[in-house]
């Protein structure tokens, strides 16, 4: 049996950090609005006649085996932790080879690791019967993440893994929900560059040092994340009504908010490129994910798409990335 499945990526547009359990209970109206990238996570399962498994990464060249009978040993694995968990947590039953691989580039900041382990869920799941329900799926793949990333994970990158598209994703006290946001796809293509800069993310920029001084109740920071909140409802709303003038704004406003947050979210290359592209027919852009390397999301003046790819192409060590927006989220097949 050949089980196969695979999960979007994302760029997140607005409300990044604010996602984090507790922090949003505190900020009444909390929310994050991203979209989905055709940029996938995958992974493949082909079982086997005998008690082996074998778990390989194709894009770190990394491939471990054992046994059925070792798998509680996966928990203490460190060289393809995230993959070793989710086996230990399924503990299949029969012997197999399982292969991961991410279209999008290492510390890219647009949630690769969050949708590998929607795919991985999505396969082991289906390998071990159905044990349990799409609905805990985004559940599992938080709580088994955090114990890989030791801190805790944010929940909106779940949300575009399993459901594709554009999303707003409410952080409420009674649950979390995502709502589709019936946006023109298309539009969305035609407006944004997703630029990766060479410098794959710095884990230094951590989310840990924020909430613990949110926790302690540094009032700066209570503020900086109404900021957040506040631009999160204002880009759904600019979303929906088309209003790309007002996308670019709250794209602009928010973005010395971020730096505020956290000071290093952009590198001196980071900065040479947003200045360059703006200079070019950008009129806004956005760090994906935690900064500090990895992506940047820029929205481009209608029709000026073309110009600012030509000029990212003109720098140093920049990939203008290809993608379409995911239209559809977590897919299984069985072979």
């Amino acid at each position: 049996m050949v089980i196969e499945s695979s999960a979007p990526t994302r760029v997140d547009l607005a409300g990044g950090t604010i996602d984090i359990w507790p922090l949003y209970l505190f900020h009444p109206r909390a929310s994050t609005v991203n979209f989905a990238l055709s940029l996938r996570a995958s992974a493949r399962i082909e079982t086997r006649d005998d008690d082996r498994i074998i778990l390989e990464s194709r894009d770190r060249g990394i491939r471990l085996e054992s046994a059925l009978d070792c798998i509680a040993d996966l928990a203490r694995d460190e060289e393809l932790e995230l993959v070793s968990k989710m086996v230990h947590f399924f503990r299949p039953e029969t012997g197999f080879h399982l292969t991961a691989h991410s279209e999008a580039p290492a510390g890219a900041g647009i949630s690769g690791s969050s949708a590998l382990a929607i795919a991985l869920i999505g396969a082991l799941n289906r390998l071990v019967g159905d044990r349990y329900p799409k609905t805990e799926f985004i559940s599992i793949a938080s709580n088994i993440e955090t114990t890989v990333i030791k801190v805790p994970a944010g929940l909106q990158d779940y949300y575009p893994a399993f459901y594709g598209s554009v999303s707003a994703i409410h952080l409420r006290p009674d649950g979390v929900e995502r709502e589709h946001l019936a946006v023109n796809e298309d539009e969305i293509e035609e407006r944004f560059v997703i630029c990766y800069t060479g410098e794959p993310r710095l884990s230094g920029i951590n989310n840990w040092e924020v909430f613990k001084r949110h926790i302690d109740g540094d009032r700066s920071l209570f503020q900086i994340f109404e900021v957040i909140r506040d631009a999160a409802e204002q880009m759904r709303e600019a979303l929906i009504a088309a209003d790309w003038k007002a996308v670019g704004e709250i794209m602009r406003f928010a973005y010395p908010n971020r730096q505020r947050l956290a000071p290093n979210i952009t590198t001196p290359h980071m900065n040479a490129l947003v200045g360059k592209t703006l200079a070019n027919g950008a009129e806004a852009a956005k760090v994906c994910g935690a900064g500090g390397g990895g992506c940047i999301a820029f929205l481009c003046a209608e029709g000026r798409k073309a110009d600012v790819e030509r000029a990212l192409l003109e720098e140093e060590g920049a990939e203008v990335l290809s993608w379409k927006v995911s239209r559809e989220g977590l897919v299984v097949s069985e072979g």
